[in-house]
């Protein structure tokens, strides 16, 4: 008789309101909203990873052995072209210098005296001859002392910024041991590498590039200020990476920019009858993409999809779907395959025009 009791009493509870409201939640929550995939003009924003360059950045060398006398600069420090940088001990060179200048006079005063004997006829214009090239030996070797004496004071081939001095003073330098580099920094390159299909479009898109301006993202995620240029793209594709290098130049009033920086290179590329959907009308299993396409039944069918760019809130689709598509909009993570929904159309532009898209 108790078990009677208590099966009538659950009965009665199953029929309480509180019961039917959950029943109806349910039922209301199986309502959709389903949309299509839109073909549209627009662009994105790519970013390539890139190093940045001086346009010019070199080492300075010693050209002569000996001490290191003087270093006039220091690390980090802004010289101009022609400016004295180091001076390697002189003395020896300026004693060759003082040799060679009385080995001239030597050579002109023989020069003089057999002139005068041959004028009477006493020596030959042969020994005349001899003395003109022993004068002339005597200055081409003058005029080489000096060139080594010039090398022993070091300057700036042109403006910029010294780097690191790995000697001190008093050390001895060899010929050809490295002082310091220098770098121009007025300007810098950024080099970066484009794979083979967008090397392609970029090449074959002449007219949509715009201005063919680009952006360059800093380390800190802030962008320059200053727009650059794509002036050089090299000759050969890199055949382990299927990449080719792009070369843009940057402005760099201001020398923030240093060589050996990294940053990023932001390149808008058009597209045309691009596909593209909401990224919320999406789920991702196991490192793939997929979405839900609705039947004729209301039926919704799992369906992976190539995602080809991504923008913010979209997603451009390379290949699984098309516009004739018909695509669950939210709620992709309550529903399984073959499930039959009560779907709500909703207009793909009116849905695009939420988002951020950005048509041409």
């Amino acid at each position: 008789m108790n078990r009677i009791v208590v099966f009538v009493c659950l009965a009665a509870i199953c029929y309480l309101p509180g019961c039917t409201s959950k029943k109806e939640e349910k039922e209301e929550a199986a309502t959709y909203a389903v949309t299509n995939p839109v073909s549209v003009d627009t662009s994105i924003t790519k970013e390539y990873v890139s190093q940045i360059r001086s346009v010019r950045n070199i080492e300075i060398r010693a050209q002569e052995k000996g001490y290191l006398q003087n270093i006039y600069v220091d690390e980090g420090q802004y010289v101009k072209a022609g400016q004295v940088l180091f001076r390697i001990m002189p003395k020896l060179y300026e004693a060759e210098v003082a040799k060679s200048q009385a080995e001239v006079k030597a050579a002109e005063i023989e020069l003089q005296n057999t002139k005068a004997l041959a004028d009477k006829n006493i020596v030959s214009k042969n020994e005349l001859a001899m003395a003109h090239a022993k004068l002339d030996q005597a200055k081409a070797e003058t005029n080489l002392a000096k060139l080594h004496l010039s090398f022993t004071e070091v300057r700036a081939p042109f403006d910029g910024i010294i780097d690191r001095i790995p000697l001190k003073l008093g050390s001895l330098v060899d010929e050809g041991e490295l002082l310091t580099s220098l770098s121009d920094n007025s300007n810098v390159y950024a080099y970066f590498n484009v794979s083979e299909p967008e090397y392609l479009d970029y090449e074959t898109n002449v007219k949509d590039r715009g201005d063919g301006k680009v952006r360059l993202l800093l380390a800190n995620n802030q962008p320059l200020k200053y727009k650059g240029d794509v002036e050089t793209v090299e000759s050969e594709f890199d055949n382990e990476t299927g990449n080719i290098a792009f070369r843009a130049k940057f402005p760099n009033p201001d020398k923030l920019l240093r060589n050996g920086e990294t940053g990023k290179v932001q390149m808008t590329v058009p597209l045309k009858n691009a596909v593209i959907i909401p990224q919320k009308a999406t789920y991702e299993l196991q490192d793939k993409i997929y979405v839900f396409v609705v039947d004729k039944d209301n039926k919704v069918h799992s369906r992976n999809i190539v995602v080809s760019h991504e923008m913010p809130d979209l997603y451009v689709v390379g290949s699984g779907i098309t516009v004739n598509d018909k695509i669950l909009l939210e709620g992709v993570q309550k529903v399984r395959d073959d499930d039959k929904i009560t779907s709500k159309y909703q207009n793909p532009k009116e849905v695009m025009a939420n988002l951020q898209l950005k048509t041409e």
